[in-house]
C-alpha cells in the first residue's frame, strides 16, 4: 500500500504499529517461553500476556471514530486561526493588498517546520497537529482575505467545493464505487509526483525572474492544469480515506488519531488552495 500524502505513508504506520508492540518477538521474550517448563497438553496451554505497548482492542487502539473527531478539532482550529489572518491582513477596495501581516512568512515557515517535525515525531501528533492547525489557519485566513479582495464571494465558492468534493469523495469510497486498486494508487502518485516537479521548478526559476509559461495565466492551458491538479488533489483523499481505514483495521496506537487527522489536514488544505487557483483564473477570464 502506498500513499502520495507524505503524512500518511506506509513506513509511518507500519514503525509505529511496530514499535507499540515492541518486546512481544524479542529474543528476551521468546527465550522466556523457551525457558519455561513442558507443560501437560490436557491443560490450557499457556498463553503469554499482551506486550506491553500493543493497543488493547476498543481501548488504546486507533479507530475511525477517533480520526473523525480529532480531524474535527483541528478544523475548528483551522477556521478559528483563519478569521484571526483574515482581520488581521488588509486589503484595498481595489482588491490589492493594503498590508501583509508581519508574521505571515514566519507562520508560512512555522506550518512546514511543524509539518516536518510531525512526520517524522508521530507520537507528538496530539500536541503538533492542533498547532499546525493554527498556525496553518492564520496563512490560509490571510491568503483567503487576498483572493476575496481580488474575487468577491470566491472563498465561499471555494470552501463549498471543497467540503462538497471531500462529501462526495467519502461516499463514493464508503460505497465502494471507487475501489482503491494498486493500480489506482500508482497512477495517482505518480500524477501527484508529476505535479510536485513541476511546482518545484516553477519555484527555482521564479528566484531566477523566470515565470514557467502557461500553467500560471488564465488561458486554456492554464485553466486546464489548474483542474487537472484540483483533479489529483482529489483523488488524494481517497487514498487517505483507504489509509486510514487500513491503519485503524491494523491496530495502530490510539496516538495515530491525530497523526490521520493531520494528514488529512494536509490533503485538504492543498485541495482548497487548488481550488482557489482554479477559480480566479475563470474569473480574470
Amino acid at each position: 500500500m502506498r500513499t502520495t500524502n507524505p503524512a500518511l505513508n506506509d513506513k509511518v504506520f507500519d514503525r509505529q504499529i511496530s514499535e507499540s508492540r515492541a518486546g512481544w518477538a524479542a529474543p528476551d521474550a521468546v527465550r522466556g517461553r523457551r525457558d519455561r517448563p513442558p507443560v501437560d497438553d490436557t491443560v490450557s496451554p499457556w498463553t503469554p500476556p499482551p506486550p506491553p505497548g500493543a493497543p488493547s482492542a476498543g481501548v488504546d487502539a486507533m479507530s475511525l471514530g477517533g480520526v473523525v473527531s480529532a480531524s474535527a478539532v483541528l478544523l475548528v482550529l483551522v477556521v478559528a486561526a483563519g478569521a484571526f489572518g483574515w482581520s488581521a491582513t488588509e486589503v484595498s477596495a481595489d482588491g490589492a493588498v493594503a498590508d501583509i501581516p508581519g508574521w505571515f512568512f514566519l507562520a508560512l515557515l512555522g506550518g512546514l517546520g511543524i509539518a516536518v517535525l510531525t512526520i517524522f515525531k508521530p507520537k507528538l501528533a496530539r500536541f503538533t497537529a492542533p498547532l499546525y492547525a493554527l498556525v496553518e489557519g492564520l496563512v490560509l485566513g490571510a491568503i483567503s482575505h487576498v483572493y476575496e479582495g481580488r474575487f468577491d464571494g470566491i472563498v465561499l465558492q471555494a470552501v463549498g467545493l471543497t467540503v462538497g468534493v471531500f462529501a462526495l469523495l467519502l461516499f463514493l469510497y464508503a460505497t465502494r464505487v471507487i475501489k482503491v486498486t494498486e493500480n489506482l494508487r500508482m497512477g495517482i502518485v505518480a500524477a501527484t509526483g508529476a505535479v510536485a516537479l513541476v511546482y518545484l521548478v516553477s519555484i527555482v526559476l521564479r528566484l531566477f525572474g523566470v515565470d514557467v509559461p502557461l500553467i500560471h495565466d488564465a488561458g486554456p492551458v492554464g485553466i486546464l492544469f489548474s483542474l487537472v491538479v484540483v483533479v489529483i488533489a482529489a483523488l488524494n483523499l481517497v487514498l487517505d480515506f483507504d489509509f486510514i481505514e487500513r491503519g485503524a483495521e491494523a491496530g495502530a496506537p490510539k496516538y495515530m488519531e491525530w497523526y490521520a487527522a493531520f494528514g488529512l489536514l494536509v490533503t485538504l488544505v492543498w485541495l482548497y488552495l487548488e481550488l482557489l487557483r482554479l477559480l480566479s483564473k475563470l474569473r480574470e477570464r
